[in-house]
């Protein structure tokens, strides 16, 4: 088994630089034991103050989403250029989505994607029209890329 046939990636929140609060695209996770949520920083501004969590509903939308205890990060001013994770295994409910909490003062950089595993129907398709693209090399001989 590899990895690409057996996680579902999917880009849940596009590169942006702002000081005001974002939430990702919402994630089904449906058929899968959990996710992963990956965040990359860019630069973060002096002084500034931000934090990552997580939500869950039981419908696909943004209404009634709800905080999941325990998941917020604290992201520092100096935490320029970094990754934070935050793993849900075993969601209580199935639509999940990132949420980028902003102090309203301090620009903040960041883009993230959900990383779904533990797939009940193998193999997944992570080849998707402007969102992913994927490719599995199988022990590569040496020669041109």
């Amino acid at each position: 088994m590899n990895f690409l046939t057996s996680h579902q990636i999917k880009d849940c929140l596009d590169y942006a630089s702002g000081t005001a609060d974002r939430t990702g695209d919402i994630i089904d996770t449906a058929g899968y034991e959990g996710v992963v949520f990956l965040v990359k920083v860019a630069a973060v501004e002096a002084s500034g103050t931000n934090s990552i969590k997580v939500q869950q509903n039981t419908a696909n939308s943004t209404s009634g989403m709800a905080d999941l205890e325990g998941t917020s990060i604290s992201i520092a001013d100096d935490d320029d250029n970094q990754i934070f994770a935050i793993e849900i295994v075993k969601p209580l409910e199935r639509y999940l989505r990132l949420y980028v909490d902003k102090d309203t003062s301090h620009a903040c950089a960041e883009s993230a994607v959900a990383i779904l595993y533990g797939a009940k129907e193998l193999p997944t398709d992570n080849n998707v029209d402007d969102t992913v693209t994927s490719e599995i090399h199988h022990s590569p001989a040496e020669g041109t890329a």
